[in-house]
């Protein structure tokens, strides 16, 4: 079912990219088990995402699209950045 996922996803990334206090997202496909995923969404507070999006009307929509796809329901952590690069590698 990767293929109908990538496709349900392809139309839920416009309703997250919508919301108040989204940043960007990356969604990636394991190499090893083509059926694993890993999405990355970026928002401005912890507050932007269990509150503006988790209990937004949006939310249902993307409860519709995608979580039929998900066994088990995956783990949704809030990290935030320690070190890192942005695109290009540091000289």
């Amino acid at each position: 079912m990767a293929s109908e996922f990538e496709a349900a996803f392809s139309i839920a990334q416009d309703i997250i990219a919508s919301m108040p206090g989204y940043l960007g997202h990356e969604l990636q496909k394991c190499i090893e088990q083509d059926h694993h995923y890993m999405l990355l969404v970026k928002w401005r507070t912890v507050a932007d995402h269990e509150i503006g999006f988790r209990q937004s009307a949006q939310y249902q929509e993307w409860r519709k699209l995608l979580h039929h796809f998900y066994d088990p329901f995956p783990t949704v952590l809030h990290y935030q950045t320690v070190s890192g690069t942005q695109g290009e590698a540091a000289s």
